[in-house]
């Protein structure tokens, strides 16, 4: 169709790798910030409360605010970080994989979407912030509840279920702060309050910050890892000959993992802004006129990649299955470590594992949200 294809609802849809990789690198294109959102006017999706709750994390702001608070993080999940995680990681696994075992051998079936899939990303994050067990389930359930908010055309009552979802995030992580405050360890978030309390001495603002870094880091690694997990079960099951290989080459696990992202990625499509009047792909594009860049489909330029609808876990190459230039994912190098840990105990352990019936999705387009995943062993 093209690199730059008019969208009948108004804005492009961008696909090609070029193009979508040039839009989320220039400084000329920005993500959907909070003064964005006040110049389309009253009463629509982008002043909804979900919506204005976006605007004020990572993902709706652009630079300097941007930078400030990026920076304020440092590298989160550096070498040290993830050295520390994978012995976490694996035995968070290897418990998973176990309960996954005994249902298989209790009832012979099991959905591993829900056992495992959106399980691993709620205890490894809580385990990382030290937030209780106990609430897995309900930071699940806001989480997928908020990812409406970010869909293409959501409708009005998935604007309701995401403002709602807003509501229960904020009920939850403001008093996580208020009491990590009370009593400051040697833990992630303590560190951060440490750090805001240096930048912002109106603690108030300071805790505001860190409810909606906290809050955004939360999510977007629920959402986005739990499809990524049980997308790689999917994927390898249906290409046997490559699953084969694999499981007598393990060590090239990390690169199927990456395969997985580019054939199909988590995120399908993101969205920018013009800052300017600009041209793109002899399209002009006034300035606040939006542009969809279509991850998935840049995934598939086969000006980027050799057959790029062949899933070959020896495939080498760059992909935006993370996104890129300032925005990409926070959380890229943990999502990669809980992919790499789970499928190397999957392929040890469960040699026969089969899916019995395709994967349920969710119907929607940005956030994909895999919610059934039934598998046996033959």
């Amino acid at each position: 169709m093209g690199d730059v294809v008019p969208a009948p609802w108004g804005g492009y849809l961008l696909l090609s790798h070029d193009i979508c990789d040039h839009v989320l690198r220039s400084k000329k294109w920005a993500t959907f910030d909070a003064e964005w959102r006040a110049r389309q006017g009253p009463g629509n999706r982008w002043t909804a409360p979900a919506a204005h709750m976006l605007s004020q994390t990572l993902q709706g702001l652009n630079p300097p605010l941007h930078t400030l608070q990026r920076r304020s993080l440092g590298n989160i999940f550096d070498t040290s970080t993830l050295e520390s995680l994978r012995g976490p990681v694996s035995r968070i696994a290897d418990t998973l994989l176990d309960r996954l075992a005994e249902q298989l051998r209790t009832t012979k079936e099991a959905d591993f979407a829900t056992m495992v899939g959106e399980e691993m990303p709620a205890a490894t994050i809580s385990h990382w912030l030290r937030l209780p067990h106990s609430d897995h389930d309900l930071l699940k359930s806001l989480t997928h509840g908020q990812a409406y908010a970010q869909e293409l055309l959501p409708s009005k009552s998935q604007l309701a279920q995401a403002n709602e979802a807003a509501g229960g995030l904020r009920e939850y992580f403001t008093p996580v702060i208020r009491e990590r405050r009370k009593a400051l360890g040697n833990d992630v978030l303590s560190d951060w309050i440490r750090v805001w309390d240096e930048i912002e001495p109106d603690r108030a603002v300071a805790d505001e910050t860190l409810y909606h870094l906290v809050m955004f880091i939360v999510i977007a690694s629920l959402e986005t890892t739990s499809t990524l997990l049980s997308n790689m079960v999917w994927l390898l099951d249906q290409h046997p000959g490559t699953l084969a290989w694999l499981r007598s080459h393990p060590e090239q696990v990390p690169q199927a993992v990456e395969e997985v992202l580019r054939y199909d990625p988590p995120i399908h499509l993101t969205t920018r802004v013009a800052t300017e009047d600009t041209v793109l792909s002899g399209f002009r594009i006034s300035r606040d006129e939006v542009v969809h860049v279509m991850l998935a489909a840049a995934n598939h330029d086969p000006d980027h990649h050799t057959d790029p609808d062949t899933f070959d876990i020896t495939r080498a190459g760059s992909h935006l299955g993370f996104g890129g230039g300032i925005h990409y994912c926070i959380g890229a190098a943990l999502a990669r470590l809980e992919a790499t840990v789970l499928l190397e105990s999957l392929i040890r352990r469960f040699p026969t594992l089969r899916v019995t019936t395709p994967p349920v999705w969710e119907p929607r387009v940005a956030f994909r949200r895999l919610t059934a995943l039934h598998v046996t062993e033959r």
